[in-house]
């Protein structure tokens, strides 16, 4: 799998597409606002009267959430110059993804993007917003330019995956051999070094980073919805509707580490220092309550979902390991198997949320 390639969200603005199922994303950018608050507190008081300042958004995909983290690091920015007494800054903003990203969905929705802000009383002409298509394991910006980086939900997708690496599994999980484990770690360790490395060359001396991923700490929940997922893959292979070896070969390139594991190796890179490090919990029906503002009551639905927000990140993937042929029908016995485990109490993602300083 070449996984730049593939990796990219559902594109588009139907029933399928990401900007229709991205609720759970947008609940976690919330989530850590105030974690966001203040770290841009701490960055502007080292420059309490800057003209212009940079700000970037790493793997900002499309749909509704592709503003968000911009318009909430902006009336941050904002909030924290009127408090010193400053005029506020001229804004740039730099929206990156992969080259496979629907980047026509963003800019169609720049227009409301600067109502927005204009709404909330920034004047126009005082943000200018660019895309940056490319991968954040290499430069993305010129040598200490940006002020202010942002990822949500993107670092824990790996660069690559060894083929066959976790068989009758597609990702690593706590049933896992112990060298599977260290495998997806030390592709993670590299990915993370390397994306470290590439932003210390890019920001401004105590430039800060702001990253939210998916992590792992409750050895009972963490994940169990890619669990699921594999599941419902070998239930069709034990049927004939997949070959055994076609699911040997596939891994998802994703890796979601433990508080220790991303210290130990943010430590060893050592370009930052860590202003704060926390966990959170996200329930899958978090997601549902963000778009209906009710629980649903029917186990089933609940499971359909979870499975359509999956769906909008998973199919580019499985589609080009497996074929479009199976999708409608794999997706149906998903939200079967999602709905198992919600109804035992099950189906919460473990999320960590850091902000760094560089040194």
């Amino acid at each position: 799998m070449e996984v730049q390639r593939v990796l990219h969200m559902n594109k588009g603005d139907d029933d399928g597409s990401y900007a229709k199922n991205s609720s759970g994303q947008k609940l976690g950018i919330m989530k850590v606002k105030h974690f966001l608050v203040q770290s841009i507190e701490k960055l502007f008081h080292s420059y309490p009267s800057a003209k212009c300042i940079r700000i970037a958004d790493l793997g900002c995909s499309s749909g509704p959430n592709a503003f968000v983290p911009a318009e909430n690091m902006i009336e941050c920015i904002h909030k924290v110059y009127h408090k010193l007494g400053h005029k506020p800054p001229s804004i740039e903003v730099f929206l990156n993804d992969l080259e496979g990203n629907d980047f026509n969905n963003v800019f169609r929705s720049l227009s409301k993007f600067y109502d927005k802000l204009e709404k909330n009383g920034s004047k126009r002409g005082s943000c200018f917003v660019a895309a940056t298509p490319g991968s954040f394991y290499g430069r993305l910006f010129p040598d200490h330019s940006t002020h202010f980086i942002h990822s949500s939900y993107s670092i824990h997708w790996l660069s690559q995956v060894r083929r066959g690496l976790n068989k009758r599994n597609i990702c690593y999980t706590v049933t896992s051999p112990p060298g599977v484990h260290e495998a997806f770690l030390d592709q993670f360790r590299k990915d993370f070094t390397l994306f470290l490395r590439m932003r210390s060359m890019e920001m401004v001396p105590q430039g800060h980073l702001f990253l939210t991923f998916q992590g792992k700490m409750d050895e009972n929940d963490s994940f169990d919805h890619w669990v699921s997922v594999g599941m419902t893959l070998n239930d069709m292979v034990m049927q004939g509707m997949l070959e055994e070896a076609n699911l040997d070969a596939f891994n998802i390139p994703l890796y979601g580490p433990s508080m220790e594991e991303l210290r130990s190796i943010i430590e060893n890179e050592n370009s930052f220092n860590i202003f704060s490090l926390e966990t959170f919990k996200l329930h899958w029906d978090d997601f549902y309550m963000e778009v209906f503002k009710k629980k649903p009551e029917d186990n089933y639905i609940r499971g359909e979902y979870v499975a359509a927000s999956l769906r909008a990140i998973l199919e580019p993937i499985l589609t080009s390991h497996f074929g479009d042929a199976i999708m409608d029908e794999f997706f149906r016995r998903l939200a079967k198997k999602i709905s198992e485990h919600l109804e035992v109490g099950k189906g919460y993602v473990d999320n960590l949320v850091v902000s760094l300083g560089k040194k």
